[in-house]
């Protein structure tokens, strides 16, 4: 089972993707943490990627394209999630020669719709325990006794510098920017499915395994 998943930051990509990865025994693939892994181990499209990044540009479709093609040739498990790729129509067109040359294709293209306004709530409103990281929110779930983790009993909490309304509804307007060219051409092949990202983990986690499932 080979898939895109889409949605902006916040709406759970990362949550469903770690799910899918253990329960199903799929691979999730971020071209992001992949450029950095591929450069650390200074394989040849990492020492390419490096170079370009070095030099303030950004990294070309072909060498993107190579990463892909490198990791896929490595093992997928049970199917690959791609987590940030493609983002334009030209990537989904090398998506396509990568899977058809490795006799794969994609399934679903899994989207996590979401509800802006309430998005930016969700992000803004959270805070951690500086001491074991224990997720809280302003509205949705407090400490039991204020000022005080409920997991561990610190006093001093943290707050993401980037999970403010502005940077939030800068980082939607990209994801939309980014994403809107290539939404029609798998809709076009009757490959997109749409769940309800503002749902609670568990129920979009069914939901994804009730698209698997064909229901």
């Amino acid at each position: 089972m080979n898939i895109i998943l889409l949605g902006p930051p916040g709406a759970g990509k990362g949550t469903q993707a770690a799910r899918l990865v253990a329960d199903r025994g799929m691979t999730q693939l971020s071209t992001g943490d992949m450029l950095r892994a591929a450069v650390k181990a200074g394989s040849p499209v990492g020492l390419q990627a490096k170079a370009v990044m070095e030099s303030g540009g950004l990294v070309s479709d072909e060498i993107v394209s190579a990463l892909i093609g490198e990791r896929l040739d490595q093992g997928i498990g049970a199917g690959a999630i791609f987590d940030g790729y493609p983002r334009t129509a030209a990537q989904a067109e090398s998506l396509d020669g990568l899977l058809g040359s490795r006799d794969a294709k994609l399934d679903y293209v899994i989207e996590l719709a979401v509800d802006e306004d309430a998005l930016v709530e969700r992000i803004v409103g959270r805070f951690t325990c500086a001491n074991c990281g224990e997720g809280y929110h302003d509205r949705f779930k407090q400490p039991k006794v204020a000022g005080t983790c409920d997991v561990c009993g610190h006093h001093e909490f943290k707050r993401r510098a980037d999970d403010n309304e502005e940077t939030v509804r800068t980082r939607m307007a990209e994801y939309r920017a980014k994403t809107a060219p290539i939404i029609p051409i798998y809709e076009a092949r009757g490959l997109v499915r749409r769940v309800d990202g503002m749902a609670d983990i568990a129920e979009v986690t069914r939901a994804i395994e009730a698209i698997f499932d064909g229901k």
